[in-house]
C-alpha cells in the first residue's frame, strides 16, 4: 500500500508544479508576443497553455488508476493511466494542428514584408521558456522514471516539445528581427511539427499499453533467469507476459520432477511466485504451471 500512496503522492506533486510552471509561462509568454508582435511567441504560449490542462488530465487519469481492484474492473485501473496520456496526445495533437494552420495562412497569406518585426521582449520570453521548460522535463522525467508512470513520462515529453518549440521561436524570432520576418511564421510552423511528432510517440506508446503487448526480451530473459533460480525448477516451458497500463502479468509454465508430491511441486511453484514478485515491483499478478519434467504436455498443477 505504501508503494502505491508514493505513486500518488510523487505524480501529485509533480503535477502540481507543471500547473503552477506553465500557467506563469503561458501568461508570460502570452504578453510577450502581444507586446512584441510575435506570432511564433503567441503560438508557443498556446502550447503552453495545453500544458497546463494535459496536466489535469494526467492527474485525474493517474488518481482514477489507483483506484483499488471491484467486483466491475477486478483486474484493477491501471489502463486509465494509458487513456489519460491518450487524451494528452489528441490534445497536444490538436494544439500543433492549430498553430500550423495560423503560420502557414501567414505564410501563403501575400506579402511577407507587411509583417512586423518581433520585439527584443519576444526573444526574452523565448530564452527563459527554453531553459524554464527544460528543467521541468528532466524534472518530470526523473520522476516518471521513479514511479513508472507512463502518463508522467508522456507530461515529460510535452515539456520536452515545448523547450524545442521555444527553441523554433527563438531562431524565427531572431530571424525576422535581422530583415527576415517571414522566419517568425515559419518558426510556427516549425513548432507544430515538434508537437505533433511528440503527439504520435505519446499515444504509439500508451496505445501499446492498451493491447498488452508483451515486455521486452530483456525482461522476459531477466524473468526466466528468476524463475530458474528457484529450488526445485528443472525448465521453463513458456512464458507469457502483457504490460497493464504500468503493471507487468506474466503467465509462466515451469518444470519440475514428476515424482514430487502435489505438495512440494505446489511449493516449488510459490518459491517462484514470491521470487518474481520480490525482484520485479511492476509485476502485480503471476499465474505459475508446473508440468511434470517426464511429460512436458501433460497435467498442471497451478498456483
Amino acid at each position: 500500500m505504501k508503494k502505491e500512496d508514493d505513486f500518488e503522492r510523487v505524480a501529485m506533486r509533480v503535477s502540481t508544479v507543471s500547473i503552477i510552471a506553465n500557467a506563469v509561462l503561458t501568461v508570460f509568454k502570452l504578453l510577450a508576443g502581444v507586446l512584441a508582435h510575435s506570432g511564433a511567441m503567441i503560438s508557443d504560449a498556446v502550447h503552453s497553455a495545453s500544458d497546463v490542462f494535459s496536466t489535469i488530465v494526467v492527474m485525474v487519469g493517474i488518481r482514477i488508476s489507483r483506484k483499488e481492484s471491484d467486483k466491475d474492473h477486478p483486474y484493477g485501473h491501471e489502463r486509465m493511466e494509458c487513456v489519460a496520456a491518450i487524451v494528452l496526445a489528441t490534445i497536444l495533437a490538436a494544439t500543433g494542428l492549430g498553430i500550423g494552420y495560423t503560420a502557414i495562412s501567414q505564410i501563403m497569406g501575400g506579402d511577407v514584408s507587411t509583417l512586423a518585426a518581433p520585439g527584443v521582449l519576444a526573444l526574452i520570453a523565448a530564452v527563459i521558456s527554453i531553459v524554464v521548460k527544460e528543467a521541468m522535463y528532466q524534472y518530470t522525467r526523473i520522476n516518471a522514471k521513479r514511479i513508472d508512470s507512463g502518463a508522467l513520462m508522456a507530461d515529460a515529453w510535452h515539456h520536452r516539445s515545448d523547450a524545442l518549440s521555444s527553441v523554433g521561436a527563438l531562431i524565427g524570432i531572431g530571424g525576422a528581427r535581422l530583415g527576415f520576418p517571414i522566419l517568425d511564421p515559419v518558426a510556427s510552423a516549425g513548432i507544430c511539427l515538434f508537437i505533433e511528432k511528440a503527439a504520435y510517440e505519446i499515444f504509439m506508446d500508451a496505445i501499446d499499453k492498451m493491447v498488452d503487448k508483451a515486455c521486452d526480451e530483456e525482461t522476459e530473459s531477466a524473468l526466466k533467469d528468476c524463475a530458474m533460480a528457484q529450488e526445485g525448477v528443472l525448465g521453463v516451458d513458456l512464458l507469457h507476459t502483457r504490460v497493464f497500463g504500468n503493471k507487468i502479468y506474466v503467465d509462466i509454465e515451469i518444470r519440475a520432477d514428476g515424482e514430487e508430491t502435489l505438495r512440494r511441486a505446489h511449493e516449488t511453484a510459490e518459491r517462484v511466485h514470491d521470487a518474481i514478485e520480490k525482484e520485479f515491483p511492476r509485476v502485480k499478478h503471476i499465474m505459475v504451471h508446473v508440468n511434470p519434467a517426464e511429460a512436458r504436455r501433460g497435467s498442471k498443477a497451478d498456483t
